[in-house]
C-alpha cells in the first residue's frame, strides 16, 4: 500500500470519522475513499486537497513529503521570523501583508469569505 493511502487511512481513523463521513467532508462517495485507501484508484490532487482539509492535516504530509502531520506551524524556538499562524477557527481573523495593516473593509471582506466557506461545509 502507498504512503499516501496509509496515511489517509491512518489520520481518518484518528479524527475517529468512518469512510462515509470522510467522504460526505469531501463531497464524494464511501467506495471511492475505500478505493483511494487500498490503491485501486489514484486520488487527484484536487481530492487530496479536499482530503487534507477534512483530517486536518496537509497534502505534503499525506504524500510522504514530511512526518508531521500538524496542519498549521507552531512556534518553535528556532522559528526566527515573526510571523504568526492564525487558525480559521479563531473568531478574529488578523491579517497583514508586508508589515502593513489591511483596511477594515479588506477584513471584512476576507471575514465573510471565510464564514462563507465555513458555512457551506456544513
Amino acid at each position: 500500500m502507498s504512503v499516501t493511502a496509509e496515511r489517509i487511512k491512518e489520520q481518518r481513523k484518528i479524527k475517529k470519522l468512518t469512510q462515509t463521513a470522510l467522504a460526505e467532508l469531501v463531497n464524494s462517495s464511501r467506495s471511492s475513499i475505500a478505493q483511494i485507501e487500498t490503491d485501486k484508484y489514484n486520488v487527484s490532487f484536487a481530492m487530496l486537497s479536499l482530503i487534507a482539509d477534512a483530517l486536518d492535516t496537509t497534502v505534503d504530509y499525506l504524500q510522504g513529503k514530511t512526518d508531521n502531520a500538524l496542519k498549521t506551524a507552531h512556534n518553535t524556538s528556532d522559528n526566527r521570523d515573526d510571523k504568526k499562524h492564525v487558525a480559521l477557527d479563531d473568531d478574529e481573523l488578523i491579517m497583514s501583508f508586508e508589515g502593513k495593516e489591511l483596511s477594515e473593509d479588506y477584513k471584512n471582506s476576507i471575514l465573510a469569505f471565510v464564514k462563507m466557506l465555513r458555512e457551506e461545509r456544513k
